[in-house]
């Protein structure tokens, strides 16, 4: 391919992907003759060069999804043309390499911790939609299974969708208060004309912490650690945002953490008996250790 054959594709491809991006419905036989070239080529543009790309055919017009319009800077279209015009040089730059480049909003939507991941099958219309109300900052609004019963929630804030230990959940404001909710308890969600404001102090927050019990009244717990287990808590974090404060001369830990929840740390303190001691709040450990006690008592 000429430097000028292969300009004129870039400059045939960038002016496309700026009328997609002003949400222009494409007909193949006017691009055809607008661009001076036959009509399998624009075919093979749309079709091949922009396989990356979200685009919806209605009556033989294409179009991009709406999700995604206006979302293309300048920059943006010049570089996406420039690599659709090349892929056919490079066959490095796949399908799903592109496609990578242009969804990077979708990715900021996605939180992964872990290695795990849930079964959705027949929620992935959900996960899809929510994903779109996240790019587009949409209010939302579902049913939520609870124990008590199914509760209405009529304008939620969609933040992130997290895994979390192989559970999917969405990431969400409600009024004031940043909530967890469960994918699979969710069901006959609506996403709302209305936007809200996004607010990055969030998004910054749920990409610091290590578990879903989200709030902003957190509560600290110190533990000490018997040194026969230190290891495994000096090699990685077996307790949300676990701080080790201390090494002892034994070889213990004095660990912190702050929770938005007890049940963040309870659970790990109940797991590792003997090894791990509540220091504080005064008063937690003896709690917790009447409440082994009665269960132990009832197992009798």
């Amino acid at each position: 391919m000429s430097d000028s054959t292969h300009d004129t594709l870039v400059y045939r491809l960038a002016q496309m992907l700026v009328m997609l991006n002003q949400g222009e419905k494409l007909d193949p036989r006017s691009l055809a003759d607008e661009f001076g070239v036959n009509m399998r080529t624009i075919q093979r543009d749309l079709n091949e060069r922009f396989a990356y790309l979200p685009l919806v055919k209605t009556e033989g017009r294409y179009h991009l999804d709406p999700t995604f319009l206006g979302k293309l800077s300048t920059k943006d279209i010049e570089r996406f043309a420039g690599l659709a015009g090349i892929r056919g040089l490079f066959p490095s730059l796949a399908d799903d390499f592109l496609r990578d480049i242009f969804d990077s909003r979708i990715q900021a939507a996605l939180l992964v911790k872990g290695h795990h991941y849930e079964n959705l099958t027949g929620k992935e219309k959900l996960f899809r939609d929510l994903e779109k109300a996240i790019i587009a900052r949409h209010h939302v609004s579902f049913n939520y299974a609870k124990q008590e019963g199914l509760k209405v929630f009529s304008s939620i804030s969609p933040y992130k969708l997290i895994n979390n230990k192989g559970i999917w959940y969405l990431a969400a404001q409600d009024g004031e208060k940043l909530k967890a909710f469960s994918l699979t308890k969710i069901s006959r969600l609506e996403t709302l004309q209305n936007q809200f404001t996004w607010d990055p102090r969030i998004d910054s927050q749920l990409a610091e912490e290590d578990g879903i019990w989200l709030s902003d009244e957190k509560q600290e717990i110190v533990l000490q650690v018997r040194p026969e287990v230190a290891g495994y808590f000096k090699r990685r974090r077996l307790i949300a945002n676990q701080v080790i404060e201390k090494e002892l001369e034994d070889g213990g830990l004095i660990i912190s953490a702050k929770v938005g929840h007890l049940d963040q740390v309870l659970p790990i303190v109940r797991y590792w008996i003997p090894n791990l001691r509540i220091i504080s709040p005064e008063g937690l450990q003896l709690e917790m250790e009447k409440g082994l006690s009665k269960y132990l008592g009832q197992s009798d």
